[in-house]
């Protein structure tokens, strides 16, 4: 699609990031009817719904409908057609926001499908290539244009990248996924650097002028084989960041050796099989081709989007408190200390919602939707931490916007720390779900808020937690983070975790470390209590002032094996049986795992 021809052209402010074709909503209800009435097989059907983010679900009667948020950007309307979706399709009454920030239902027949999605493009929402080989979600930081640390803005550009790529022939058939994400701080507020392509924000002194540009970082990944991204570029101009993009995609997408085993599909392995310096050789080959010889201009394609037009003023701070006539200004006070923060614009803050392991239940979207019209100009965006945050708050506005929160259930304060545990979804839903990671969130929150800790070193650690080693939890990059496995003991299956330490993925500035392996398992039902003792060690044995990952690097893997072992072989696993049940479930664990979609 040339510049001419694109739908953007000459548009200031688009309804929606990713165009809305509905005569896809009437081809994907002809192609479900077929497959239902056996014109077209399982496989070819799969694939077909796969780009229109239906993905099939572990239950053989159930899909997974999944909604792309570029960049995590969602309007009060948005919310309100979610919430609808959530209230009147999906059986367990609730949204899932994801760490790819999106949100994904479960359990939808395959014949409500094409419903949902009419009623999601009608608000400007989209599913296409939310699954599937193609570029799936674009994230972004929910700070972007207002963090005090920002380079610059590069939701625009972000906005951008979609649009150029979506339905784009080349990405409909790639080796596998394709997972980016833009930062907007030096830092990498959006963890650039476990993604196959991440952006950087840079600007540098070009022949007398401040040009923004990115640091371009390729070949980062989690699930069996982590590894972190390499740069790529250390600086690649605005101008010409698509074209340089397009390279990329088109090294990967020709790879011959990449599409000869699904297991080591990803750009990850590319690296690590010729190189970073010969996949920039490749690059470089690729930018001499012809469709190559001049930059693609990124303006038609941009999302340009005036948050600050017609703000209401600001009034000066109030010294992070306000007076309450309920008598509750300390509760407030603890809630706008952990779960706010100052914009770069003076009087305007950034509240961060803590979503419970991620979901949001029918009656919130609405809820939400009504607090984002009166506090943040009917504007929030979703996170990567599966929690959703309102830009543009008035100082005078936060405890009221507090009160309301709280009258929906989403109020209380630590967002961000470690009782705002981050899980996949697990054998809820997932065809490659070992555990049931979300049972086992629920617990280790509850068990957390009994220790009732407020030591600020514990308080601002992050634990993860994925059903499986694909880690859509992200388990590698947490503090504390658990994947789902099974044990063998009185010959039969019982639900275990892998648990990795010392994970980072904050202010790394592209280098995100990866945690390691211990070498202990924990049966499920005992991650609670083994949680309770690794915190014990660190608190115990620490250094004043030592963060639980400078105590992990300094006393290395041994203490926490040590500490764990009980848990581990202590007593025979038959003398308790309710070792061989999951968490959330009442029959014994049978460990039942299909093949990802993604993979076929």
């Amino acid at each position: 699609m040339s510049p001419k021809s694109t739908p953007y052209a000459d548009e200031t402010k688009a309804r929606s990031v990713i165009p809305i074709l509905p005569e896809e909503f009437d081809d994907f209800e002809t192609e479900a009817a077929r497959f239902r009435g056996g014109a077209l097989d399982e496989k070819e059907f799969m694939g077909y719904r796969l780009k229109r983010g239906v993905y099939g679900q572990r239950q053989s009667d159930a899909q997974m409908v999944r909604v792309k948020l570029p960049f995590g950007g969602v309007t009060a309307d948005q919310l309100e057609a979610l919430g609808q979706v959530a209230r009147d399709f999906a059986p367990l009454n609730k949204g899932h926001v994801t760490t790819r920030e999106n949100v994904q239902y479960h359990f939808i027949p395959l014949e409500q499908a094409s419903e949902i999605l009419r009623i999601l493009g009608a608000a400007g929402l989209s599913s296409r290539e939310a699954c599937g080989n193609c570029v799936r979600n674009v994230t972004g930081s929910p700070y972007a244009g207002v963090d005090k640390d920002e380079v610059f803005d590069p939701t625009p550009y972000a906005g951008a990248y979609v649009r150029y790529f979506v339905r784009k022939p080349l990405v409909q058939d790639l080796p596998r996924k394709w997972k980016v994400a833009f930062s907007s701080t030096a830092a990498d507020d959006v963890i650039a650097g476990i993604h196959d392509l991440g952006f950087i924000p840079v600007i540098r002194e070009v022949a007398g002028e401040r040009v923004k540009g990115f640091r371009l970082l390729v070949g980062g990944g989690l699930a069996t084989l982590p590894r972190p991204a390499m740069v790529l570029y250390d600086f690649v101009p605005v101008a010409d960041f698509l074209r340089v993009s397009e390279a990329i995609l088109r090294v990967f997408n020709d790879s011959k050796d990449l599409r000869k085993t699904r297991f080591k599909a990803r750009i990850k392995f590319l690296v690590s099989w010729i190189g970073i310096d010969g996949l920039k050789e490749r690059v470089e080959n690729e930018l001499k081709e012809e469709w190559a010889s001049s930059p693609i201009d990124p303006t038609p394609y941009l999302w340009v989007d005036d948050e600050e037009a017609d703000l209401p003023a600001a009034a000066l701070p109030m010294n992070g408190n306000a007076a309450s006539p309920n008598g509750d200004s300390w509760a407030f006070s603890v809630w706008r200390s952990k779960n706010v923060r100052e914009q770069r614009q003076p009087g305007y803050h950034a509240v961060e919602v803590g979503l419970h392991l991620g979901d949001i239940q029918a009656d919130q979207f609405f809820r939400l939707a009504d607090i984002s019209r009166r506090y943040s100009r009917g504007r929030a965006r979703t996170s990567f931490e599966q929690n959703i945050v309102f830009r543009w708050v008035r100082d005078e506005d936060l405890y009221a916007l507090w009160r309301d929160l709280g009258r929906a259930g989403l109020g209380e304060a630590g967002a961000h720390e470690i009782t705002d545990i981050v899980s996949c979804p697990g054998t809820d839903s997932c065809k490659l779900g070992i555990t049931a990671s979300m049972g086992l969130g629920e617990e280790l929150i509850q068990t957390l808020k009994e220790m009732n800790i407020d030591d600020p070193l514990i308080r601002e650690m992050h634990i993860k937690i994925s059903g499986c080693p694909n880690s859509c939890g992200q388990h590698h990059l947490a503090n504390i983070g658990f994947h789902g496995g099974t044990l063998r003991a009185e010959g039969k299956m019982l639900p275990a975790y892998e648990i990795f330490l010392g994970g980072q993925y904050e202010n790394t500035g592209g280098n995100t470390r990866l945690g390691n392996r211990i070498y202990i398992r924990l049966p499920a039902k005992r991650v609670p209590e083994g949680l309770q003792k690794i915190l014990a060690l660190y608190l115990r044995e620490r250094l004043a002032g030592e963060r639980f990952n400078e105590f992990y690097a300094r006393a290395g893997k041994g203490p926490f094996e040590e500490t764990l072992q009980d848990l581990h072989v202590g007593g025979q696993f038959g003398d308790d049986p309710d070792l061989f049940v999951d968490w959330n479930r009442s029959e014994p664990y049978v460990l039942e795992r299909g093949e990802g979609e993604c993979m076929s």
